[in-house]
């Protein structure tokens, strides 16, 4: 069953004198399925950080639909769309956007916050998540106080606490290092082995190869696409540079 279908999807950015336009996105196809971990690459410009903002409905596009479990995100309205984004998506950042003022913890349970919920409910629902990412110790400490690598796993914690519809990941290892995002990358696989669907944007070829599918993006279209099947991640991996390689020497489109 497919939990978020995009549809025809285009974006187009007028420049600062509305004298030219820039077409970010032309017409952008794909479903990704419930429990399914997708991964995006792309070149720098390539449109997919806008289609990013999108998906996570901090942008409107110029045409097309993005249903997430039969909801148009396009409908939504401005008026609910921050509950609307807390309820249904869970976010994983390049900069982890951790509050400095609040412990790991309560930067933890914030969306929880939000939506009115009580401290011994989220805490009850934080213990197997913090032990499971290996941050309960650390609960009190500052983002200051510990590691890149503990503050994205706080992020990741924050992320799937809400039991969000599906999790948008944006460069999650691009400000770690190769041990931290081994290790971030191991959780996202675990995560996404109890049924957490995930989207994930990544420039990085061994992030891409821990995905069941990925989606290469091109000139604001989706150009191709390869699945994992019953490859290892070293085996995705060598299928994602030959495709890249290919793609690079002018290969076929999907």
């Amino acid at each position: 069953m497919s939990i978020l279908e995009v549809k025809g999807l285009k974006k187009t950015y007028s420049t600062r004198f509305g004298g030219n336009k820039v077409e970010a996105l032309k017409n952008v196809n794909f479903s990704v399925e419930e429990g399914e971990y997708v991964a995006i690459m792309g070149e720098s410009g390539s449109g997919k950080t806008t289609l990013l903002n999108i998906l996570a409905a901090l942008d409107k596009p110029t045409g097309g639909k993005v249903m997430l479990s039969g909801i148009d995100l396009t409908c939504v309205k401005d008026s609910q769309m921050a509950a609307f984004r807390r309820d249904n998506l869970g976010f994983v950042f390049q900069d982890f956007n951790l509050l400095d003022t609040f412990t790991l913890e309560d930067n933890i349970y914030l969306p929880l916050v939000l939506a009115g919920k009580q401290y011994p409910e989220m805490h009850e629902k934080l213990m197997p998540i913090a032990r499971t990412l290996g941050i309960s110790g650390l609960l009190k400490k500052y983002p200051y106080e510990v590691s890149g690598g503990q503050k994205q796993r706080a992020a990741v914690a924050r992320a799937v606490i809400s039991d969000p519809k599906i999790i948008l990941a944006d460069e999650p290892t691009g400000a770690l290092d190769s041990k931290a995002s081994d290790e971030l990358l191991k959780m996202f696989e675990e995560i996404n082995s109890t049924g957490q669907t995930i989207l994930m944007v990544t420039h990085s070829v061994k992030a891409a190869s821990t995905a069941g599918r990925l989606l290469f993006i091109k000139d604001g279209e989706v150009y191709h696409q390869i699945y994992r099947g019953n490859d290892s991640n070293e085996q995705f991996y060598q299928k994602i540079t030959d495709t890249l390689t290919l793609l690079a020497t002018g290969g076929e489109r999907i």
